[in-house]
This record gives structure tokens, C-alpha cells and sequence, in this order.
């Protein structure tokens, strides 16, 4: 068969004596394949020399198998060395041993065309073989044998392969298909325009098929940062890179002993109402990812254990004298300045420098607005496939949404947020699946009046910016003098240590006309009703 050899030069073969496939007895071995006795039998590969290498065991063998090819390769040499160690089968020996045989050897592939036999020897030894081939060590290509298909006595099969893949053409072109594969899977199949937005996406592909090290991801909330976190899980799992679950949590919902329980676990009885043991979710991101939100808005105390948990992989759970592993990659997200936090106290300088190693930050819808035709498309099939039925703009809609949307002044202040609840809107809305420009006109008019209300005081912008952290879209369902409300309640409720605390607080004034108050009961009652409990504002 054809070969990429260089006949210019001498061509020289390294490789271990099969203890059991070079073995053979009387004249009938050559009706046996042997590798390396036969791969000096192919026309067109002729060696020069021969490198065979062996422990002390098989010295009878190798003179044998040196006699053979002698007879059927006259011209080759054959030097048998012995290489220093007892076990083939222990990786640390055999490593080290080449590793001594090969510093006593001189390569030099300008002057001669070395290939290493990766059909012989016991697995450890190949891949040490293997190992000193991809890093240079023995600058030779891979020569793998293989026995004939049929009749007996023939030489069998071979194929060089050089570890340079660049030279493979149908090869790279496979990677490279795979890479444009994943950068796609994390846009969600979304053809996006927007170059800057596609660099950043091919870097955080690179680094996610790359690298278990943290990842930052940042920007305004509404970004993406959430559904990013989910496709690298995901995109990881495809490549067999990560085997444990998804978890999430929005760092900002999480206070005082409930923050510590819910991330680390805690032990029965560590606090009031600990009836029994919990877990906690860095243990069930063992093996998986996990995606902290808001990272910022973790309590200090909390950023200390998780940074012995990044740096050691292991923690205390709460009220626990007992130490707990966990190996997860660590996704964080956060819409403050980090440096910020560090320099006003708020959050530790090494535990940032942990996690941002692979440091990104997402745009803003405003910032991509060519892309927001495509998100469009795939906003329409999300709510099409939630709806059970197809949605779809008429035209002039169409027309009259786009421009709506991509206008220079167009806040979208929640982002993708906003973007994808105005559509999930309009497609609920839509009476036989077309939305119409009524409907349009009256999603334009509803967004711009949110926004402007939002700008037109910094009170109701963090009250926004609290209650969309706590309740998600559903902030979107609350009428304004409500979210005032609320937001006020759930301040109360983080700096209080309980409860009840926080139900005198709220209540101090009403508590003092009634004979008796279960203020606790009436918070947790005004709570249920956004769908809330404790645990949530806490």
C-alpha cells in the first residue's frame, strides 16, 4: 500500500517484543501473523533499523524474532535493549524506564524517519510509547499493524499516522464543524448578526470544551446569563465532559442561615426549625455545574466557604463538625461591579480572583439590536411549542414591531427578559395564532409605560430591580402601588432574623388595637399571596 514515508532517509522502527502475538514454535509460526516480524515484510516499507525493546524475561524470544527478520529482511538491523522495568503493566515504571532508555539515545529526525509500533507490548506500554511521540520526546509518526483479513502466512495490514492532525484535511474539517456545532447549540440555534456577540460566543465555547475553571459571566439582568449557564452544562454532558446536574440558585434570595443551608447543608438541629438534615446544593452539583446567580449579593461568611470549596473541594455543612466533598465547575453571575464590591468590603478580593479566570460579559439588547429579528424567530417557536399552536405575525405587524424594537430609543430595560415576555404576550393574545398591529399597538404602549415609570425615579427602579429578583416575570403581573408594597415587606423580611421579628416590625401600629396578634401568621398570609414564603425574602 502507498506510504507517506521520506525515502531519502533511513527509516528506523521503535517498538516493544509482543511477549504472547511475536510468540511462535517451529516452521509453522510463519503461518502465524507477527507484528513485528511481518511488518518487514510489506514491499513497501522497508527499515533500516529496528529498536526493539523488551524487560529480561524475553531475551529467547527477541534473538528469535531478530533471526526471523533477518531472513526476511536481510538489510535491517535489529538492536534488542533492555528496558529498565519489572512490571509492563505498572504505568510509573514503564514511564519513567523509556523515559531513561530514550535520554541515553540519540534522535535526530533531520537525519533519519523514525515510526513507534503501536500493536505491541502491553496497553501501559503503548501509550507511554504514544506519550513520547506526542510530545516530542521521540519525534516519530505511529505505525499500526494490523493481521490479514485472510489467508494465512500474509503480512497483514499497516497505516502510518503522523499526530500533526493539521495535515489531516477530512479531520480538521470535522473539528471544526463540531466547534461552529457548539458556538451554535449556545446561541440556541440562533443565527445572530452581531460580530461582537459571535466572538464572545466562539471564546466561551473554546473555553468550556477547554477548561473546568470557573466561569464569570456578567451584565444587567435580562441578558441571557441563565439560559448561557444552562447550554455549557448541556454542551459539556454532549461531549461526555460532565455527568452531574444543572444547579441553579439567585444568589440574592438567599440570607442569614438560610443562605448557608440552602448552598452547604446543615445538620439536624443546627438552627431553629432544622428538623433534619439537608444536603444543600453544592452537594448536588457534585459532578455537575453549578450556576450561582447574582454571586455579588452572597454574605461574606458564605464566600468563604464556598472559596474553600472551589480551592479543596470540600465544606462544612452548617452546624456540622464532619467534612463533605464536591466536585462541580462553577458558573457565577453578576450584574455589579465586582471591583466595586471588593474595594467597599462587600465581597473578597480572592475569592473574585478565583473565579475569574474566564471572565465575560454579555451585552445588552440595545447594544445587539440586528439581532433581535433572529431572537424573534426563535421567541415565536418557544411560544408556539408552549401554546401547543402555531403563532405568527401578520406582516404590517411584523413590520410595526420590528421597528418598534430596534429603535434607538427603545429601552428593553430587562433585556432578552422583556423581549421574550412581550412576545410570550402577544402569542397568548393572538386569536388563531396571528398577531395583528392592534395587538402590537397595545404591547408597545404597555412597555413604554413601564419603562418610563422606571426612569422616572431611582425609588422605583430598585424596587423593580428587588421584586425581579425575587419573583422573576412575574414582577410584570403586579400593579405599581403593590410592588411599592411588597418591595418594602421583603426589605423588612432580609433584616429580620425571623418571622415573627419582622411581622412586629410590619405590623407595630395595627398589633396595638387587638387584644392579641399572630403577626406571623398575617406576613406569611400576605406573602402567599405573590406566591411567596419565607424562605423566599429571608
Amino acid at each position: 500500500m502507498p506510504s507517506e514515508l521520506q525515502p531519502a532517509r533511513p527509516k528506523v522502527l521503535v517498538g516493544f517484543l509482543g511477549l504472547k502475538i511475536d510468540r511462535g514454535k517451529g516452521s509453522n509460526r510463519w503461518d502465524s501473523w507477527r507484528p513485528t516480524v511481518d511488518a518487514c515484510r510489506h514491499d513497501d516499507l522497508e527499515f533500516d533499523r529496528i529498536e526493539l525493546l523488551m524487560d529480561n524475561s524475553a531475551h529467547q524470544l527477541a534473538e528469535q524474532v531478530k533471526k526471523d527478520i533477518g531472513s526476511v529482511s536481510p538489510t535491517t538491523q535489529v538492536n534488542i535493549h533492555h528496558v529498565p522495568f519489572k512490571d509492563a503493566w505498572d504505568f510509573a515504571e514503564v514511564y519513567a524506564g523509556l523515559r531513561t532508555w530514550i535520554a541515553g539515545m540519540t534522535f535526530d529526525e533531520d537525519q533519519e524517519d523514525y515510526l513507534v509500533h503501536m500493536t505491541t507490548g502491553s496497553h501501559v506500554e503503548q501509550i507511554c510509547l504514544f506519550l513520547m511521540a506526542e510530545t516530542r520526546r521521540l519525534p516519530a509518526r505511529l505505525l499500526q499493524t494490523s493481521p490479514p483479513k485472510r489467508g494465512r502466512g500474509e503480512p497483514g495490514r499497516y497505516t502510518i499516522i503522523d499526530l500533526d492532525l493539521s495535515r489531516y484535511d477530512e479531520l480538521a474539517a470535522r473539528f471544526e464543524t463540531e466547534r461552529r456545532e457548539g458556538v451554535s447549540f449556545l446561541k440556541a440555534g440562533i443565527e445572530t448578526r452581531n460580530a461582537a456577540f459571535n466572538g464572545l460566543m466562539d471564546r466561551i465555547e473554546e473555553i468550556a470544551v477547554a477548561s473546568k475553571a470557573p466561569i464569570l459571566l456578567s451584565g444587567p439582568t435580562g441578558v441571557g446569563k441563565t439560559q448561557l449557564a444552562r447550554r455549557v452544562h448541556e454542551l459539556k454532558r454532549r461531549q461526555n465532559q460532565i455527568v452531574g446536574e444543572f444547579v441553579e440558585v439567585n444568589c440574592a434570595t438567599l440570607r442569614g442561615d438560610a443562605a448557608m443551608s440552602t448552598l452547604f447543608g446543615h445538620d439536624k438541629g443546627a438552627f431553629t426549625g432544622a428538623v433534619s438534615r439537608r444536603d444543600g446544593l453544592l452537594r448536588t452539583a457534585d459532578g455537575g455545574l453549578l450556576f450561582l446567580d447574582e454571586i455579588g449579593e452572597l454574605g461574606l461568611d458564605e464566600q468563604t466557604m464556598l472559596l474553600r470549596a472551589l480551592e479543596d473541594g470540600i465544606y462544612q455543612p452548617l452546624g456540622s463538625d464532619e467534612t463533605v466533598t464536591s466536585s462541580f465547575q462553577l458558573i457565577a453571575g453578576t450584574n455589579r461591579d465586582l471591583m466595586d464590591a471588593v474595594r467597599e468590603g462587600e465581597f473578597r478580593e480572592d475569592l473574585l480572583a478565583r473565579i475569574d479566570l474566564w471572565s465575560f460579559e454579555l451585552p445588552r439588547l440595545r447594544d445587539r439590536l440586528e439581532d433581535i429579528e433572529p431572537n424573534l424567530g426563535y421567541e415565536l417557536e418557544r411560544i408556539s411549542a408552549d401554546l401547543g399552536r402555531q403563532v405568527r405575525f401578520n406582516r404590517d405587524a411584523r413590520t410595526r414591531f420590528l421597528d418598534f424594537a430596534t429603535a434607538p430609543d427603545t429601552a428593553w430595560t430587562a433585556n432578552f427578559r422583556d423581549f421574550g415576555a412581550a412576545i410570550t404576550r402577544l402569542g397568548t393574545l393572538a386569536t388563531g395564532g396571528r398577531i395583528t398591529t392592534e395587538l402590537v399597538d397595545e404591547e408597545t404602549a404597555r412597555l413604554t409605560r413601564v419603562w418610563t415609570r422606571l426612569a422616572g425615579a431611582g425609588g422605583d427602579a430598585a424596587d423593580h430591580e428587588l421584586l425581579e429578583a425575587t419573583l422573576g416575570d412575574r414582577v410584570h403581573a403586579i400593579d405599581r402601588f403593590d410592588q411599592a408594597q411588597l418591595a418594602d415587606v421583603i426589605r423588612v423580611c432580609r433584616t429580620s432574623r425571623s418571622v415573627s421579628e419582622a411581622g412586629r416590625k410590619l405590623f407595630a401600629v395595627s398589633r396595638r388595637a387587638k387584644s392579641s396578634s399572630n403577626d406571623a401568621s398575617r406576613l406569611s398570609k400576605y406573602l402567599a399571596r405573590h406566591e411567596l414564603s419565607w424562605n423566599d425574602v429571608s
